[in-house]
């Protein structure tokens, strides 16, 4: 909330900048083009933080989804046609993309359907969203344009870091997270 106050342009995702400001990976996720996307962004963060807790996340989901987070907008290179992009929105997709590994491959029974289940529903979003028609989708009811490739690259990047991770292995179950 706190970069609210600071010009967007110099936190943004640029793609021109990305050698030479790297920083940028990690700060367009605090730019937010409107309120709604703000607010948006900010419930999105609870309830990914709340998946997380009830997933049983520990140290290695963690060390994933921070890892994920600059590689979520470096993957942005994809798409050259995305020239600005500001939002948390894809390292959100990161963070449940992480959380949903955990519980396939850490939960027993119930938890493992649950996470197969939004698994199932995290790959139907991103194929609906079809990232490879073009860099911005304009979504009835909000007030900017969603950039579908930021959701993919955060879901494939959390993916990656969680099996890099070794999110879920038995190292890593919480003592929380239930047979």
């Amino acid at each position: 909330m706190a970069a609210q106050a600071i010009d967007p342009a110099a936190l943004r995702w640029q793609p021109e900048l990305a050698f030479s400001q790297p920083w940028r990976t990690v700060t367009a996720a605090w730019v937010h083009l409107s309120p709604l996307h703000l607010g948006a962004n900010l419930l999105g963060t609870a309830l990914v933080a709340a998946l997380g807790v009830v997933a049983g996340c520990g140290r290695r989901a963690a060390l994933a989804w921070t890892l994920a987070w600059p590689l979520t907008h470096l993957a942005l290179l994809a798409q050259p046609e995305l020239t600005r992009y500001g939002g948390l929105s894809g390292v959100l997709h990161a963070g449940v993309a992480v959380a949903v590994w955990q519980l396939l491959r850490a939960g027993r029974g119930m938890r493992r359907a649950i996470g197969a289940a939004l698994a199932a529903g995290l790959l139907l979003k991103l194929g609906l969203e079809a990232p490879w028609q073009g860099p911005l989708r304009q979504v009835p009811g909000w007030d900017i344009a969603i950039a579908p490739l930021a959701h993919a690259t955060g879901a494939a990047a959390g993916l990656l870091c969680a099996l890099a991770c070794g999110v879920g292995g038995d190292a890593d179950r919480h003592p929380g997270a239930g047979p």
